[in-house]
């Protein structure tokens, strides 16, 4: 499940275009993926969005669903600062992602001390080390994207302009 934010809790991205365009691009970017849907659970909701609150309605929504949810080392790094880590970790199991340049092994003395055991999970994948921000610079100094997101989500962002930056233009009158 894609969860796209609606308001991000603790950073602006310039030139955003929107919740509704986040959901169009995760639509495009899942389309014909099996087992893959889209969720506006938070698009839906007023406000900041943390991830402890999605969690909850995801939970209220279907109690007996076993949630886990998966994040990069880098933002896992950081997990004991956000919004009450701990009933997130009650809510649903943390996947740990390994990401290029964080010690996987500095990270998990900070994660067990915030649950009982068992609700931290850390998985070796290929590194995938591409980032929104990352995305985002190289559309605004117009380079490619092959590669970092689907041929269709480029082909979106392209068509659409979004995340390119603005010009401001001065009346010469």
């Amino acid at each position: 499940m894609l969860i796209p934010v609606a308001v991000p809790p603790h950073k602006d991205a310039d030139g955003d275009p929107g919740a509704e365009a986040r959901v169009e691009l995760c639509r495009l970017a899942i389309d014909g993926e099996p087992g893959m849907v889209v969720s506006t659970i938070e698009v839906e909701r007023a406000g900041r969005s943390y991830t402890v609150d999605t969690l909850r309605a995801l939970h209220d929504r279907a109690p007996a669903d076993e949630l886990t949810f998966i994040a990069g080392a880098d933002m896992a790094a950081s997990f004991g600062s956000w919004r009450e880590p701990r009933e997130l970790l009650h809510l649903a199991r943390l996947a740990v992602a390994g990401r290029e340049g964080v010690d996987l092994g500095a990270i998990t003395p900070t994660l067990e001390g915030l649950h009982e055991g068992g609700r931290v999970v850390v998985f070796d994948m290929p590194p995938v080390d591409v980032s929104s921000s990352e995305v985002r610079r190289r559309v605004a100094a117009g380079l490619p994207l092959t590669g970092l997101v689907p041929a269709a989500v480029a082909a979106r962002i392209a068509e659409r302009g979004w995340y390119r930056p603005r010009i401001n233009q001065e009346s010469t009158a």
